[in-house]
């Protein structure tokens, strides 16, 4: 009889550790995708992984590469924001309007044992046209200029490596125009910003421009 009592009295105190066993995982889980839409400095904390590397790309609109890298086998996390600029935490409207300096990039954190940086380059040469100065398609302006910003020498090197050999791939006619400059800092666009594709995907931007590029690169 004492048994049976005591089994009754566990039972739902051991589902109650479970569950809470669940939440606390989970909500480590999620911090990391958190980070990315905090409108602060991004840093990357899954798990404290110091495997991951990051790289910083802009190639028009931010919303369109976020996209791209988003399905590509190895990419962790990617974050869409401005770098390149002179003023501290811009908003869209200041990078917009063509005073900070600033361009649209992403920043994405991958895992070199499944993806190297130079095929995430490969994927960058494809996901833009890198000839066309200031402008991809019918987004015009700075922000929207191609632009590889590295982290190190070794991915400095890389950059100036695969944008020489990146127009006799690509059987490009005009130059390459992508400029390629140290990373100084990484400021997250506004939360509306992130995961903007897969949140609006009703919407024409995304219908018209970001779903057919995803379609050519055979990511959708």
């Amino acid at each position: 009889m004492k048994r049976k009592i005591f089994l009754l009295i566990l039972a739902p105190v051991c589902i109650a550790l479970v569950i809470l066993f669940f939440i606390v995982n989970q909500s480590g889980a999620d911090s990391f995708k958190a980070d990315a839409k905090s409108g602060k400095e991004y840093t990357m904390n899954a798990g404290d992984n110091t495997d991951f590397k990051i790289a910083v790309l802009g190639g028009g609109c931010f919303w369109c590469l976020e996209a791209v890298f988003d399905r590509v086998e190895g990419v962790v996390e990617v974050a869409s924001g401005y770098a390149g600029g002179t003023v501290e935490n811009p908003s869209y409207k200041e990078v917009c309007s063509g005073t900070t300096g600033h361009a649209e990039v992403v920043r994405i954190s991958y895992d070199p044992k499944l993806i190297k940086y130079s095929e995430i380059l490969d994927i960058f040469w494809l996901a833009h046209d890198p000839t066309t100065l200031n402008r991809q398609g019918n987004d015009v302006g700075t922000q929207y200029r191609s632009i590889i910003l590295y982290t190190n020498d070794e991915q400095k090197k890389a950059a100036y490596e695969s944008k020489q050999s990146a127009p006799k791939k690509l059987k490009l006619t005009g130059p390459i125009v992508t400029k390629i400059v140290p990373l100084q800092v990484f400021y997250p666009a506004e939360e509306y910003h992130q995961d903007y594709y897969d949140n609006n995907r009703g919407q024409g931007y995304c219908i018209f421009v970001i779903h057919p590029k995803l379609k050519k690169l055979g990511l959708e």
